[in-house]
C-alpha cells in the first residue's frame, strides 16, 4: 500500500537529525546528530510529545523551556560545588537537539522516539530525554531493552502517579500507562521497577493489586517521611542490584515525572498533585543513584512551562534535576566505576 503521507517518512528516519538550531543547546555543549554519536556520549535530546496527557497539555514546550532555562552562559561548562566535577567536561555530553514529531500522530511519533533512542544506545551512547508527558518512557526503555536485552536492567522511578493504569481498550496509549506497559511487553519485569513519591488519590484498588502481583516496589510520600528518603533510597539501590534467577541487571533507566516535586516548587506540570518531595530532596536522590547505579537512559518528564510563566521554577528545576544526573554520572566515572 502506498504511504499516504510520504512527506513524514524521513523526520522519523534515524538519518534526520533537528539540530538544536537557533534555539539554544543545553547549557551551551555542543551540538551533534544522532548520526554521529562516540560510543560513551551523554547524549540529550528533546521528545517535545504531549498527546498522552489526561488534564492539562503543554509538555511538548518542556525541553525547549528545560534547555532556556539556565541563567549563566552557554559555556559548556557547569562546575558542581559540592560534587567538585564539572559534568559537562568530565563526561563527554552533547545535544542532538529535538526528536522530529509527527504532530497530531502518536503512533509514528512514539515509533520516532524509539528509533531515535535506539540509535544513541546501538553507538554506545547514553540517552537523557527531555520530555514531554510521561508516555515517551515506553518507546525510551523499549529502545534500551532493543540493545541490552529484555529485563537486562532495572527502572528507578520518581513520581507522584505509579503510571501502571489501564485504559478502555488495550491499544490505546497515554501517560497513565507506561509503565504497565513495558512490564506487559516484557521490556522490565515488575520486580525490577522500584517508584519513590507516590500519593494522592489514585490508582484505584484493582491497579494496585495488578502492580502487586507483579512484585513492583513502591514507596509513598507518606514511607518517605516516616522512613526518611536516606533509607529509601539504600533500600532501592538494593533491590535494583539484587540478583534474581537471570544474574544482576546491566543498569538502571531513570525516570523522572516532575510531578513528583510538590507543585508549590514544581506547578508547571500535567496533573499536579500535593505533598511531594522538595526539590532539594529530589536533586540530592538523582546525584545518588546516578552515582551509585551504572546509568543506561534517563528522561525527565511532564514540564509543561506555560503553567508557571513568567518564573519559569519548574524548567529551572529540571534543568538543575538534568544535571545533577550528570553530575552523578560524572562522579561514579572519577572514581573508576
Amino acid at each position: 500500500m502506498t504511504d499516504p503521507f510520504p512527506e513524514f517518512v524521513a523526520p522519523y528516519s534515524p538519518e534526520f537529525v533537528e539540530p538544536a538550531g537557533s534555539r539554544s543547546s543545553f547549557c551551551g555543549i555542543p551540538v551533534r546528530g544522532v548520526q554521529d554519536v562516540r560510543d560513551g556520549d551523554v547524549v540529550i535530546i528533546g521528545a517535545p510529545f504531549d498527546w498522552g496527557t489526561s488534564f492539562r497539555a503543554g509538555a511538548r514546550f518542556g525541553p525547549r523551556f528545560i534547555r532556556d532555562a539556565d541563567y549563566l552562559e552557554a559555556s559548556g561548562t557547569r562546575p558542581h560545588l559540592a560534587a567538585g566535577v564539572d559534568p559537562l567536561v568530565d563526561l563527554s555530553v552533547v545535544d542532538a537537539g529535538d526528536n522530529p514529531m509527527v504532530r497530531g500522530y502518536m503512533d509514528e511519533s512514539l515509533d520516532a522516539i524509539e528509533s531515535y533512542v535506539h540509535e544513541i544506545v546501538r553507538r554506545g551512547g547514553t540517552p537523557v530525554v527531555l520530555g514531554g508527558d510521561h508516555t515517551i518512557t515506553l518507546p525510551n526503555a523499549k529502545a534500551v531493552a532493543r540493545h541490552r536485552g529484555n529485563g537486562r536492567f532495572a527502572v528507578v522511578h520518581f513520581d507522584a502517579h505509579p503510571d501502571t493504569g489501564v485504559y478502555t481498550r488495550p491499544e490505546m496509549l497515554g501517560h497513565g500507562a507506561p509503565m504497565r506497559r513495558l512490564i506487559g511487553c516484557g521490556a522490565v519485569p515488575g520486580h525490577r521497577f522500584v517508584q519513590i513519591g507516590l500519593r494522592g488519590y489514585w490508582p484505584p484498588a484493582d491497579v494496585l493489586e495488578w502492580m502487586a502481583a507483579r512484585n513492583m516496589h513502591s514507596y509513598s510520600m507518606d514511607q518517605v517521611e516516616s522512613r526518611g528518603m536516606d533509607a529509601v533510597l539504600d533500600e532501592a539501590v538494593a533491590l535494583v542490584t539484587e540478583p534474581d534467577d537471570t544474574g544482576a541487571v546491566d543498569g538502571i533507566f531513570l525516570s523522572i515525572d516532575i510531578d513528583v516535586v510538590d507543585p508549590g516548587m514544581a506547578p508547571a506540570t500535567g496533573t499536579p498533585e500535593p505533598g511531594g518531595l522538595t526539590s532539594r530532596q529530589l536533586l540530592e536522590a538523582v546525584r545518588r543513584l546516578t552515582r551509585e547505579l551504572p546509568v543506561v537512559g534517563v528522561d525527565l518528564v511532564e514540564v509543561a512551562p506555560h503553567y508557571d510563566q513568567p518564573m519559569n521554577i519548574t524548567a529551572l528545576l529540571a534543568n538543575r534535576v538534568v544535571l545533577e544526573a550528570l553530575t552523578g554520572m560524572a562522579q561514579r566515572r572519577k572514581l573508576g566505576r
